[in-house]
């Protein structure tokens, strides 16, 4: 109970704060740079326009939220209020996952709304493959800011530790791939480069794979891609949520 209290306030910090404002600011963006575009576009503009608006969304929503997570546990911490928090009699883990909560909650509704343009172009099957899928990646993106503004001490280095981590997850795919190409050499240093990034790969989220665009363009995915895709979200954010609970405590100890 108390740790739903955490996840209120923190929803109710994220409203007053202006996450609304916000939101409403992105789509507003999102809808008119998508429109420019398709005016420009001599064929398929339905489809550009789609594609401009849901990849638009997408980061706005992952940066909102990124910010918001960082800019509340800063406040909190230099305000000395996650301090009061911790005297109270509360287990340390109810504290941080009440706060994840309430961070995964911001996201889910953010998905929710930023899904709703998406109407206009795609199907509704599509777009609430789509908006699932990005809420599971906001749930997974908060774990992670919430996790690095616990850990590091500068809200700059955790705002890039987080971007860092969500655009690696993004593009590692890419990155194997030119490695592996037919125009990659095959010396020593090379190889050991290639190993490097598999290794670096293996604990990367395959952020790559989910909240695809090519949904909203060509249809809903097959069932057994769109679970693996989210089950691997989830399965990231558990080990985030781990590992954030662990240097918690360990910190708070």
């Amino acid at each position: 109970m108390r740790a739903a209290i955490l996840a209120r306030l923190a929803v109710v910090e994220a409203r007053r704060g202006g996450l609304a404002w916000l939101a409403v600011a992105a789509i507003v963006v999102a809808i008119g740079l998508g429109g420019f575009l398709s005016q420009v576009a001599i064929t398929e503009s339905r489809q550009l326009q789609t594609a401009v608006v849901a990849a638009l969304l997408r980061v706005c929503a992952v940066f909102v939220i990124v910010a918001q997570v960082i800019a509340s546990v800063r406040r909190e911490i230099d305000d000395r209020r996650l301090e009061q928090a911790l005297a109270l009699p509360l287990p340390r883990s109810a504290q941080y996952l009440g706060r994840l909560a309430g961070y995964a909650l911001c996201g889910a509704l953010l998905a929710g709304v930023f899904a709703l343009p998406l109407l206009l172009w795609a199907t509704a099957a599509s777009v609430a493959a789509w908006a699932v899928s990005l809420a599971l990646e906001l749930v997974l993106v908060s774990a992670a800011a919430l996790f690095f503004a616990m850990s590091l001490a500068s809200p700059v280095t955790a705002l890039a530790a987080s971007a860092g981590l969500y655009l690696l997850g993004r593009s590692m795919s890419a990155i194997q791939a030119i490695a592996a190409g037919p125009l990659a050499s095959e010396s020593g240093v090379h190889q050991l480069a290639r190993q490097v990034i598999d290794a670096v790969a293996l604990v990367l989220p395959a952020l790559d794979r989910v909240t695809r665009t090519e949904w909203l363009l060509y249809g809903v995915p097959d069932a057994g891609v769109f679970a693996a895709a989210l089950g691997s979200l989830a399965l990231y954010s558990a080990l985030l949520a781990a590992a954030g609970l662990f240097d918690f405590h360990r910190r708070a100890g």
